[in-house]
């Protein structure tokens, strides 16, 4: 896959009379860091990471970040509730619809182009927001992920065509004798885990989890963590209705557009399988949609038990706010 290449909008006011500048919510003033600050915005699907963070990038002026490892990819964007045009214009995004499904795309190409791009933009910016619900994603940025060696484009290519041709189960097989440990802990039904794991021990000659280290980087700018949460009944409701909404949108039409392409990583993802499950003949539309819900559910709890693992966020329960959150946030700053 070729560089990622980004663009930043001109400006007159300069870093440093931004730094020294303030804005005011409700007239009360607030004045940013000396120190660049990545405000990270985390929770699970469905709780309204989107709404507020354009909320706040509208009163900070500044640019988001995407940390949802499918809204990367073009032409998803219903299934991944990706920010429409309308939320585009208001506010510059970044790694929305950028890659093709076709992309190989990881944590760590992520990361690097992350940082990357950071460089630039606290040039601009003393604040940048980075949100979204991929978990390693956030972690890759925040804290880092191992050095893990480049993998060779004849391997990879090797072990997807023995996938789609003899599916998980060798692989598995192969990963079970080259690294045990790593084996008993891998979430077995996920290809993209098991298949990267072997890339890895076939690359490196040695076992993946040797090479997990989880080392803590030290970033060169501040990271300021909120996670949204609401009451589990309102949570779950409002994930139900999105999912409705997205039929209601077209998401079965997106599906089907994509339906050639379902052996592809990128697309087995919740909304799509089930999707691509009905379109295979099995069980009703109805029955899909609800397997979605279901399993956007079973997401959002996957989200919340890895978030709650991270004593740095600053927690904020959208169920029951009297209080003003923008306030709360820009408080932090």
């Amino acid at each position: 896959m070729g560089s990622m290449m980004f663009r930043l909008n001109r400006t007159t006011v300069t870093f440093i009379d931004f730094l020294k500048s303030s804005f005011v919510i409700e007239k009360k003033q607030f004045t940013f860091s000396s120190q660049p600050t990545l405000l990270v915005l985390v929770g699970p699907t469905g709780v309204g990471k989107t709404a507020w963070s354009l909320q706040l990038a509208e009163k900070l002026g500044c640019p988001i970040l995407s940390a949802d490892s499918r809204q990367i990819y073009k032409g998803m964007t219903i299934g991944t509730a990706a920010p429409t045009r309308d939320q585009l214009q208001r506010v510059h995004h970044y790694f929305v619809g950028t890659l093709s499904p076709e992309d190989y795309y990881s944590a760590s190409e992520y990361e690097q182009h992350v940082l990357s791009l950071l460089d630039t933009l606290f040039k601009q910016y003393p604040v940048v927001i980075l949100t979204g619900g991929s978990m390693m994603y956030v972690d890759a940025v925040c804290k880092g992920i191992d050095e893990i060696p480049t993998i060779d484009e004849t391997l990879r290519a090797e072990l997807q065509q023995l996938y789609q041709k003899e599916g998980l189960d060798p692989i598995r097989q192969q990963l079970r004798i080259l690294d045990p440990a790593f084996y008993a802990e891998v979430d077995l039904k996920n290809p993209k885990r098991v298949i990267h794991a072997l890339e890895v021990c076939l690359m490196a000659g040695k076992p993946y989890s040797t090479l997990r280290t989880n080392p803590q980087k030290k970033r060169p700018f501040r990271i300021v963590k909120v996670g949204f949460n609401r009451e589990r009944n309102e949570l779950y409701d409002r994930i139900n209705q999105r999912v409705d909404l997205m039929m209601e949108e077209g998401l079965l039409q997106e599906a089907k557009g994509f339906y050639p392409k379902r052996h592809l990583n990128s697309l087995n993802t919740v909304g799509y399988k089930e999707l691509f499950d009905y379109l295979d003949g099995n069980g009703t539309l109805g029955f899909a949609v609800e397997k979605i819900k279901q399993h956007s559910r079973n997401y959002a709890r996957k989200q919340l038990s890895w978030f709650r693992k991270d004593k740095d966020i600053h927690w904020i329960d959208l169920s029951d706010n009297d209080g003003d959150v923008l306030q709360e946030i820009c408080s932090l700053l």
